[in-house]
């Protein structure tokens, strides 16, 4: 019997993952991973807080809920196996007004159908046993959320990967994708690939990639910038792990919080504003082809009436330090715009459909040979091994 051909397309966190689960399973496949950089784990996976979540805030039943809670597990058990870095520093959803308390409880309610490990409701004295300096009215403390270095993790997968027989091909940008009798041919100017099964997980352009496959057009990514600001040395011990706001039940996004980086860092962010460009990682950043496709997609502007009042606001913090900052010392009052400075920045790929509404759940696609994952963003990283899991159990499923 031939040797069964895997191809995937991306190599940030996911795509090595998913090849590494596949040669796990089925060891005497050919999987070639392949990316347009030349390097693993260049973007989202390179650019993001580095958090381990617990799974607090996703709708119970939902493949968030569901693949991050086993995730976290695989991914402590990972990290453990490889010498790599996983710190249960802890994280606090801080309420600060009555309103954020209301939203606190339901929260809660979601986390405990989630079974997140050692959840507890504190008040603002408890507030200021877990973190001398936050202020707020209570919160939700999760012992077991983490922090991990997701370079290190997708470039371990990688190199199991290629322990393993299999092939991780970079600068290789994918052009077309073709099927015929003899497969599946990935095209590109450095060459050709065919498969007998394609996995596409493409991150920032997974719309564009997928549509190369015949995916139907949405959802469409509309990519979203988040900047950081590090925390000056002399103040970083200020927080010990993970400081949250309640999240606006309205957007995936979390909002403006205090992580604690696994090198001893503290950054504040991030923000979310429209970027012009899918790999806009400066406020300068423009793409013609990207705001092309932004301003194609009915989505864009059914998503821009509908919350035009937030991304003004997101875009006022962006400009200036010392409106992101009197949000963000709502937690934190003796961290203020004298104590930072701007640090980096990532561009989330958030998915958008047709109708405006921003995709909340991780979205899977199915076309024939392939599979094309269209939506994955936080929590995917502390996902990645249990998605890869939900993959390979349906790679070979019929459409």
């Amino acid at each position: 019997m031939a040797q069964q051909r895997i191809g995937i397309i991306g190599a940030g966190i996911l795509g090595p993952a998913i090849g590494r689960e596949l040669l796990r399973r089925r060891p005497g496949a050919r999987v070639i991973v392949v990316d347009k950089e030349d390097g693993v784990a260049v973007h989202q996976t390179g650019h993001n807080s580095g958090v381990v979540h617990a799974g607090i805030y996703y709708e119970p039943g939902s493949l968030k809920a569901t693949l991050c809670a086993r995730g976290r597990n695989l991914l402590r058990d990972y990290c453990a196996e490889k010498n790599l870095p996983y710190d249960e520093v802890g994280k606090l959803v801080v309420a600060v007004t009555p309103e954020d308390v209301a939203r606190m409880d339901a929260l809660a309610a979601r986390a405990g159908a989630n079974g997140v490990p050692g959840l507890r409701r504190v008040d603002a004295a408890g507030i200021r046993e877990i973190e001398p300096h936050a202020a707020g009215l209570a919160a939700l403390h999760s012992p077991h959320t983490a922090i991990t270095d997701y370079q290190r993790v997708a470039a371990a997968f990688a190199d199991d990967i290629v322990t393993a027989g299999g092939e991780i091909r970079l600068s290789f940008p994918v052009t077309a994708i073709s099927r015929h009798a003899g497969g599946v041919e990935i095209g590109s100017n450095a060459g050709s690939v065919t498969v007998d099964r394609l996995i596409i997980c493409a991150g920032l352009h997974s719309d564009v990639v997928s549509g190369l496959a015949a995916d139907v057009p949405g959802p469409r990514i509309v990519p979203f910038r988040g900047e950081y600001m590090l925390v000056r040395p002399e103040k970083k011990d200020m927080v010990r792990g993970l400081i949250y706001p309640v999240p606006d039940p309205r957007y995936p996004f979390l909002g403006v919080h205090f992580t604690r980086r696994i090198n001893g860092e503290v950054e504040v962010g991030p923000n979310a504003v429209l970027s012009f460009a899918r790999e806009g990682y400066r406020r300068s950043s423009f793409s013609v082809p990207d705001l092309r496709a932004l301003a194609s997609w009915p989505g864009t502007w059914r998503m821009a009436r509908r919350h035009w009042r937030t991304g003004i606001r997101e875009m006022h913090g962006s400009l200036s330090v010392s409106a992101y900052m009197k949000e963000a010392a709502q937690y934190v009052p003796e961290i203020g715009v004298a104590d930072v400075r701007r640090a980096g920045a990532g561009v989330r790929a958030q998915a958008v459909d047709a109708d405006g509404t921003l995709v909340d759940d991780f979205r899977i696609h199915r076309l024939g040979p392939i599979i094309a994952v269209r939506n994955a963003p936080s929590p995917a990283a502390t996902s990645s091994m249990a998605i890869a899991e939900h993959v390979v159990d349906h790679l070979d499923e019929r459409p």
